[in-house]
Formats: structure tokens, sequence, C-alpha cells
């Protein structure tokens, strides 16, 4: 193993729900009286109302805690702290508050106690980031460590869900920083790994609901995770680049993180591969930058550079700014060498984004950038779904022709086999469903979409042969249409999962005759056969008798026939008799019931078989007729909020 040193931070943390209720107790165990409350002015509230709590053990309230901790707001905050003798300080809110905290421990040695109420991570650090003339400098310094820091779940609950996905981008890229950190160990990596998937799962479930309190502890866990690795590892690129733009253009800290992180990343890759992989695998993508990326851009909507909230709002005054205080970016973290901008050229902040990106410009694409250049070609999609839908359809596509290396004269293969399939639908045939189905596409949709609780049938695909005007018969009606075979007698019972009956439920059904085909594919039929449409009696029942079906092959003179007999396919289905069946307040369940001695149950050519449907059709020769039954409970998933008819 890789030699390493590693320093644990003496803070202490206490995490949980309604924990700034010992906050009085942690201020008397640092044997403290007088505790100065900072705050940003929208949080006065909060700061006023644990000072409230506090009691005769607060001294005082400053609320003028800013961004990016300018030294002007320090020294004011510094001598209120002198004027109210004040024996520590007390800061609840994000990294600001938290910021003017240590700023003040910098000058005056006063103990600090941070109630964090976004996932900043800051507070767990002994760094202090300063702005002074629209410069940011960084120092690390063991003074302003924080010695309490007390997390409770419930004061993130209101963090609105756009702040709650900036602040958490933000605390993601100290765990990513610290997996190329020149001075990394084992212990951050696994905790960087550790924050990095807590985020990837809680942020999505807190922009669905922002009160979820399971993912709003996630996530307060996961920014302590981040926190504690920034704390122990250099700061690289990324952190540079924030600091340096957020101090020159008065950027917000949180919103330039979430921007610049998965560019920095890509930036980045060649240079920290193992990395890299540690990354991806903690966000469940293929891709560390692209995982960021498409991470940010589902949380946050498209996050960007403010430019409206810059003090120097022209590209000349930006240009004039960079020309006096070009970027030079310093660090030895195991990350590419970092090109300072050219200042003739740089009209923008986002100009420089787009250097440490190393996004190609429209001739530059390659085999390893193109993937991200169509990502990014996404960013302005309105729709979210499509987004998200698009993003991993370029993503998993590019990736299988890099993986399989395809010549141009498959990939023109592709197209031909592509177009052929189109020209082969028509209003009576479907071929791109033909060809979902015998790639197992429409059952994986199916088992999706259907996942049935313990009681439920389960369910299939509907099928190409499905009609809708079925006529209506009663109970044990015959619905063969007079097209010979062997005679099949069927006795059903539909039932809620709980095994309730469910009366005057809808029931469809329809099969293939004894050769293999259904009526509609029979142009000497002058009615419908071998289907009917039902309706359950009290007892949940319902009887018809028909002949028994056959096995029979799929459609395959036409391009998925030719895709089937390359791979050694057969096109056959199992014999099966097809159901419908729909009632008021429960999901319609579409499915089949198998013959078990039917062949091909092993190897279906769409996929459909699944054991809990298969099920005997026994010969009954009593009556002296011979003939098969088939009995079978089926079972329905209620909605949950709806009612649902057929």
């Amino acid at each position: 193993m890789q030699p390493f040193a590693y320093n644990a931070p003496a803070t202490r943390v206490i995490f949980g729900s309604g924990t700034r209720a010992r906050l009085a107790d942690e201020v008397r165990r640092l044997s403290c009286r007088r505790a100065l409350l900072l705050s940003t002015a929208p949080q006065r509230g909060e700061a006023d109302a644990l000072a409230a709590d506090l009691g005769a053990l607060a001294a005082g309230v400053f609320a003028e805690a800013a961004m990016h901790t300018p030294v002007d707001v320090t020294a004011r905050a510094v001598a209120q702290a002198r004027a109210l003798d004040a024996d520590c300080v007390v800061a609840i809110g994000g990294g600001s508050a938290t910021g003017l905290g240590k700023a003040i421990a910098l000058h005056t040695d006063l103990p600090q106690i941070v109630l964090p109420t976004t996932y900043a991570g800051s507070e767990a650090t002994a760094i202090l980031g300063q702005t002074e003339g629209g410069r940011k400098t960084t120092l690390r310094n063991a003074k302003v460590q924080p010695e309490v820091i007390i997390y409770d779940v419930d004061l993130t609950l209101t963090l609105p869900p756009q702040q709650s996905a900036v602040s958490g981008l933000n605390a993601i890229a100290h765990a990513v920083e610290a997996l190329y950190a020149h001075d990394r160990n084992p212990v951050t990596s696994l905790i960087a790994g550790e924050a990095i998937r807590r985020f990837a799962q809680s942020l999505p479930k807190l922009m669905a609901a922002a009160g979820d309190r399971d993912a709003r502890s996630d996530a307060l866990y996961a920014a302590w995770l981040c926190g504690c690795c920034l704390n122990a590892v250099s700061m690289g690129l990324h952190h540079k680049l924030c600091h340096t733009l957020g101090g020159m253009f008065d950027l917000p800290h949180a919103e330039t993180h979430a921007v610049i992180l998965p560019h920095a990343v890509a930036y980045n890759t060649p240079a920290a591969a193992d990395a890299m992989q540690h990354i991806a695998l903690a966000l469940g993508a293929t891709d560390a930058s692209a995982g960021l990326f498409d991470l940010a851009h589902r949380l946050a909507r498209r996050p960007r550079l403010p430019r409206w909230e810059c003090k120097h709002r022209t590209s000349t005054a930006r240009r004039r700014l960079l020309s006096k205080r070009p970027i030079q970016i310093h660090g030895r973290s195991r990350c590419r060498r970092f090109e300072r901008c050219s200042t003739t050229r740089c009209t923008a902040c986002g100009q420089c984004l787009h250097r440490a990106a190393g996004r190609p410009r429209m001739r530059d694409f390659d085999e390893h950038n193109i993937t991200r250049a169509v990502i990014d070609s996404l960013a302005q999609t309105g729709d979210a779904r499509l987004k998200t839908v698009m993003t991993s359809l370029v993503r998993h596509l590019h990736d299988f022709v890099r993986d399989v290396e395809i010549s141009f004269e498959e990939w023109s293969a592709a197209i031909d086999f592509l177009t052929r399939t189109g020209q082969m639908c028509s209003d009576k045939r479907q071929e791109f469903i033909l060809l979902s189905d015998t790639l197992g596409v429409s059952m994986l949709v199916d088992a999706i979409n259907h996942r049935m609780p313990e009681g439920a049938t389960e369910t299939t695909v509907l099928g190409p042969f499905f009609v809708a005007a079925a006529p209506e018969l009663p109970f044990g009606a015959d619905i063969s249409g007079g097209i010979e075979g062997e005679k099949l007698s069927v006795n059903g019972v539909v039932c809620a999962s709980d095994g309730r009956p469910l009366a005057e439920a809808t029931v469809h059904v329809w099969h293939a005759d004894d050769d293999g085909y259904y009526d509609v594919q029979q142009a000497d039929l002058q009615s419908l056969a071998m289907r009917a449409r039902f309706r359950t009696d009290r007892d949940g029942r319902f009887a018809f008798t028909s002949i028994m079906p056959a096995f029979y092959p799929i459609p395959h003179d036409g391009p998925v026939g030719e895709m089937l007999e390359a791979l050694g396919r057969h096109p056959y289905r199992p014999a099966h008799v097809h159901f419908m069946i729909a009632a008021e307040g429960y999901e319609t369940l579409i499915t089949h019931i198998f013959d078990a001695e039917s062949p091909y149950l092993d190897s279906d050519a769409v996929f459909g078989v699944k054991n809990s449907l298969i099920a005997p059709f026994p010969r009954d020769d009593r009556s002296g007729k011979v003939q098969r039954g088939l009995s079978y409970r089926f079972g329905l998933k209620p909605l949950p909020n709806a009612a649902q008819l057929v």
C-alpha cells in the first residue's frame, strides 16, 4: 500500500433531529457564557431564535455575514465581539456564516459552534477563504477549525430544492478533488466515495420531495463527509478556479461550484484515470465528468454562471479586470497543468470555464470527446424528462459504438436494416414492435412499469392481435366461432391481490386456432372467432369454451425474421391464451396463460413466458368427448388514487 499521512480533525460532531436543543449545553461545555450569534441578513430570524433559546448565554447577534467572507465585514464582526465581551461564536447558516465565524476565530481565538443549514461542508474544515478588493485568498490554520458542529436535520427542511441542489454539488466538489489530490490517502478516498454516492442518491429525492427527512439526513451526513475530505487533503484545480472567479466577479459560491465541477473533472480525466473511475462508480455512471454533468443538470436545471450578478457586467469591464489580474492557478494536486487565459482574448468568465473544460471547437471532435459535445448540445432542452432520456440514449449508444468498434460497413448495414424495418410497417403490421419484442425490450418495459405486489398476476405484452370490439358474451359461452379443433373449457376467477373476488370485472380473451392463426389473419372468416368479452359474476367468476390453441411463429418474412435467422434463433411462441382484465380501482392486467405441455416455453421468441403464467391444460374424457381444461385465478393490483375501466 502507498505510504500516507492522515490527520483526524478534533471537532466534536452532534448529528440528528432536534439537536439544536443541545446548543446551550455545548456552549457551557466549552466553558463559555457569552455567545455571539452569526448569520446572514436573510437568516437573522434563525439567529434571533437561537439567541432566545440561549437566554443569558447569548451576548448578541451579528447578521451581516456575506459571501466570500469580505475582510471589511470580518472587521466589523470582530469589533462587535470585543465590544460585547463575547467568549465564543455560534454560526447558523451556510458557508457565509461559517466563514465569518472562522475569520473571527482567526483574529480572536474564540471557540466556534456551527449549526449548518445547507450542505456546504466547510464547517468541517480548517480552511478559510477571504475576499479583499476583488481577490479571494485561502488559508489553512488550526485556529479556524470549529470546535463543535451541531447537525440538525430539521434546520435543512426549509432549504429550497434548487438551493439544496447547488449546495450539494458544491459539497460533492470537496470529495471529488480529494480523490486526485497529491496528498490523498485510503481513508479520505473511502470517505469521498461514500459521500458522492450518498449525495447522488439523496439529492434527486430532495428535488422530488423537499420534506423527505431520510433524504435530508443522508444529504447532511454526506455534506459532513465531504467537509472531512476537504479538511484532510489539498485543494486542486476546481477549487482554485472557483475561488479565483468567485472572488474576482463576486459570483455565488455554490452555483459557481455546480457549474465548473463537471468541466474541471473532464479537464483532469487524462491525468487521474483511477480517481475518475472511483467517481463514476459512486455516481452509478460510466464516465465521471458525464455523470457529474448529468447530475448537475438534472438537479439544478441548467446551472450557469449568473452574469447578471457579476459586479463587472460588460465583457469590456471583465477584459480590463483580467488584463490587470490574470488567472493563475497554482497547486500540487495530481491534475493537468492549467494554462492561464490569454488576456487579449478572454472576454468573459465563462470563457475560462470552456478552456478549463477542454471543450472542443466544432472542428475538434474526436472519438473521446464527441459524446460530451452531443450531451452538451442538449443543455437547452426544455422538457426535463426528454433531456434525461436523450442524454442517456446518446451516452449508451456512443459507448456501444466504441465498445464494439463498429465498422463503416456494419453501420451502413444497420441503417439499411432499420430503414427496411420502417418500410415494412403498415396499419396491419408493426415491424418495429416485433423488433422490440424479439430483443426483449417490450418485456423489459413491461416489467419496469408493472412491478406487482404479492397476490397479483404477472403481466406480459399485449401482442398485435387484440381487438377492442370483441362481442360481450354470457357466462359459459362458446367463443370458437364454429372453428374445428380440440375442445377447451376455461374457468377463471378474478380477485384483488388480497384475495377478495371482484364482481363486474371486464375480461377480454383471445387466442390462436390449432394451426397457430388468429381470426384477423384469416381472410376467409366472415366474423370474429376465438375472442370475446365477459363480465365476472358476484363471486368474480367467468367461464367459456373454445378450442385448444397451438404454438405458432411470429411474422418472420421481414427484416426481423432475417435477424432471427442470422442469430440462429427460431420465430416460435408457445401455445397460450391472452387475457386483459380490468376492474374499477385496479390496474388493468394484460397477460397470457401458457400451456405447460407446449414446446418453446424456454425459448419464446418474444421472451414473454414467466413461470407463474404456465398452467396445465389437462385432458378430460369423462363426458365421452375428449377436451382440455384450464382453471386459473387472476389477481389485480390496486391503483393508488384512481379508477380504471375498459
